[in-house]
């Protein structure tokens, strides 16, 4: 796997864990940084572009989930996921930072947070992959916490330009999680992204309403974009704070 484009190394270990994210829609909305600024943990700062916060929220479905060296599993290794992140930065090396993850495996909501202290719920979900078209819904037990739309788009060729913000949102390779009291740091290495803008369709949008932070319009985001998606080999946590 190339690493030229790489901001940063990635750790001198064996990785952990190899998986592909397929079929995403990612759709970020400008927020208020003060609202924001409660989910941030201790020794992380907000990563802004030009002076603006802002988070994304991601449905696609993780496949092939693996341990190195292991094979996939039915029923296991591929499920539909949303999940809701804001860019951080520790220094100059920035991340992502997980508000929330919702997925529909419980093997995955049981062994994330324990291994990473990442916030995974589980959530019964589905991710439809149509010809210019992604269908996706997600909803918590009892019907909570509930993305229910679908994305329009007619291509996925495009990659990043230096110093844009889709660069700023997309080209991100660790991110930055607390577990057991510690800030901890977990890389991932993939591909640079390749994306098309899109044209969301959101009839319900709770999730992302439930955090509380200043966007006047959960049904209709700032930018859309869409990507086929990334094969992925990310490195356990270590401990950073």
């Amino acid at each position: 796997m190339r690493s030229d484009h790489l901001p940063f190394p990635m750790p001198d270990r064996p990785y952990s864990l190899v998986q592909e994210w397929k079929n995403l829609t990612f759709m970020h909305w400008e927020v208020d940084p003060e609202k924001l600024a409660r989910y941030i943990p201790e020794g992380l700062e907000m990563d802004l572009f030009e002076g603006k916060a802002f988070i994304g929220t991601i449905p696609f479905m993780m496949t092939n989930v693996r341990p190195r060296l292991a094979f996939t599993m039915p029923g296991i290794s591929t499920f539909p996921e949303v999940n809701i992140r804001t860019y951080v930065k520790r220094g100059e090396k920035g991340g992502v930072l997980f508000l929330t993850l919702e997925a529909q495996s419980f093997v995955t909501c049981t062994y994330a947070p324990r291994a990473y202290g990442l916030p995974y719920k589980y959530s019964k979900g589905r991710i439809e992959a149509r010809e210019g078209e992604y269908i996706w819904e997600t909803s918590r037990k009892g019907g909570t916490h509930k993305l229910v739309g679908k994305c329009e788009w007619e291509k996925q060729e495009d990659g990043a330009l230096p110093d844009t913000l889709e660069e700023f949102l997309f080209e991100r390779y660790c991110l930055y999680t607390v577990h057991r009291g510690k800030l901890c740091i977990a890389h991932t290495q993939h591909e640079p992204w390749k994306f098309g803008l899109g044209n969301a369709v959101l009839q319900s949008n709770s999730l992302t309403e439930e955090f509380d932070l200043g966007i006047s319009n959960v049904l209709n985001p700032d930018l859309v974009h869409v990507s086929e998606g990334v094969y992925v080999r990310t490195w356990s946590a270590e401990v950073v704070q």
